[in-house]
Order: structure tokens, then sequence, then C-alpha cells
């Protein structure tokens, strides 16, 4: 099963493709804050579609929305992630959904780690070919992780 790992985000989108425990791609996404907040969700959403055309993936999984102090940035984040779920659903792919410590427990095996263990076990539960920049794009493999453990694969 191939899977599109998001972390959801209008200023940078982890993304991640990830398949029997190889990491195949990722990427940290970003928009530039100077453009109008629009033309970002427009530009999330075409990166989206480009990404699902090239890898193909069977589903999709999604951080879900962590509510903040900051209202206007949960709202943001909220109607990126709609943008995003718009993409997957054009292409009729299954979206799943997992909470911060669903993501955690997943990974690392308990609920409260913290970025740098997380960060630490994703290496050791598949191939990666070289190390990530941005907590984004580790965010985005750590979601598809999840999913991967979640969802039992298709016979095809």
């Amino acid at each position: 099963m191939r899977i599109l790992g998001i972390d959801p985000g209008y200023d940078r989108v982890g993304i991640a493709i990830v398949e029997k425990n190889i990491l195949l791609h990722s990427e940290c996404f970003s928009t530039s804050p100077k453009d109008d907040f629009h033309k970002r969700l427009r530009e999330i959403g075409i990166r989206i579609g480009q990404i699902i055309k090239e890898f193909s993936p069977d589903v999709m999984a999604l951080e879900s929305l962590f509510i903040t102090k900051n209202q206007k940035t949960a709202m943001r984040v909220a109607e990126a992630r709609g943008v995003i779920s718009y993409e997957a659903s054009l292409k009729n792919i299954k979206i799943y959904e997992y909470s911060p410590p669903e993501i955690k427990v997943a990974v690392t095996g308990h609920g409260a780690s913290d970025k740098s263990q997380i960060i630490k076990m994703i290496p050791l539960l598949l191939k990666i070919k070289a190390k990530k920049a941005l907590d984004d794009e580790y965010d985005a493999i750590a979601v598809a992780l999840t999913c991967q453990a979640h969802v039992k694969e298709k016979a095809i």
C-alpha cells in the first residue's frame, strides 16, 4: 500500500510517500508569506495534486488539527487541510486522520514523546537515503508510518 503522509499547514506542508517501509519521497513544501492567503491555498492544492499524479497513492494519512491558542492560525491550517483533502477526494483516495498522540504512540511507543524521539525512531522504522532538514517532513513521514501501522494492506 502506497501512503501519502501529510503534516498540514499553510506556511509549510510536510509531504511523504511511504510504501513497504521505504520512503519513496518527502519534502517540505513552503508558500510565501508575502502572497495572498488564497494564492497560498491554491499553491498547496496544486502541489498536492502533482504529488498525487506522480506517485498514485492508495491512501492519504493526515495529521488531525491540533487546536492552539492562536485561533487565526488554527482556522488557516483548517482551510489548508480542506484543500489537501479536496485534492485527495478528487482521485477517490481514502483519507485517514491521526491525532498527535496517536502518531507518537505508533512511532515511538509513547504518547508523550517529543520531536527528537520521533526523529530518532524514523530511520529505524524505514529506509531513508538522506537526513531530512525540517520537522514538517519528519512529521509527514511519521503520519504515513502511523497509517501503515493501523491499516492492513489490501489484497490486490
